[in-house]
């Protein structure tokens, strides 16, 4: 009878591992998506990974609705224009990583912890270096079944936004311990 109560429960627990696990999916794919986007400079899948009413708070100030939001991307990463001479074969680029996703599904909301870099190219040297670092604090939203960035807190580490301590990466104000 216990073996037969344990598989019952093992059933039933499935589909909401699978629920958690396929969000889980989307969600990190909605990240990379707007990652590669954002390198590319592709306004319109960079625009797709939104919320009508989202918020992104960033080094460069607060953008409110996707109106705002498409204007201050329209200029950022991968949509910046370059100027490349006549007859290259190649170009200096960077690339956006996102890693360690700490993802909280709650219905059809999400709230999710990320680090993230990016490395250049873009060198004198012409080598690989880390140009920036930080992390992502997200609010989500599932809007017809599809998860979209409500807010996006993008903190640059290596800028002006940086701070003593985070705490919504669970770090305590080191001057207290």
């Amino acid at each position: 009878m216990k073996k037969l109560v344990i598989a019952a429960l093992l059933v039933l627990a499935q589909p909401a591992w699978a629920g958690y696990a396929d969000d889980r999916a989307e969600i990190e794919n909605l990240s990379n998506k707007y990652m590669v986007a954002v390198d590319s400079g592709d306004i319109e899948t960079v625009m797709s990974t939104w919320a009508e009413d989202g918020v992104l708070e960033w080094v460069n100030g607060v953008e409110v609705g996707k109106a705002a939001i498409r204007k201050a991307m329209s200029g950022f990463g991968g949509a910046r224009k370059v100027d490349i001479p006549e007859g290259a074969t190649s170009r200096a680029r960077t690339r956006h990583q996102i890693i360690n996703h700490v993802i909280d599904v709650t219905g059809n909301t999400a709230k999710t912890t990320a680090y993230w870099f990016a490395l250049t190219n873009n060198t004198p040297q012409k080598d690989v270096q880390l140009l920036y670092f930080g992390h992502y604090e997200d609010d989500l939203v599932r809007v017809n079944g599809k998860w979209l960035f409500k807010k996006r807190k993008v903190f640059n580490e290596s800028q002006n936004n940086r701070a003593l301590f985070y705490p919504g990466l669970g770090e305590k104000d080191p001057r207290t311990k």
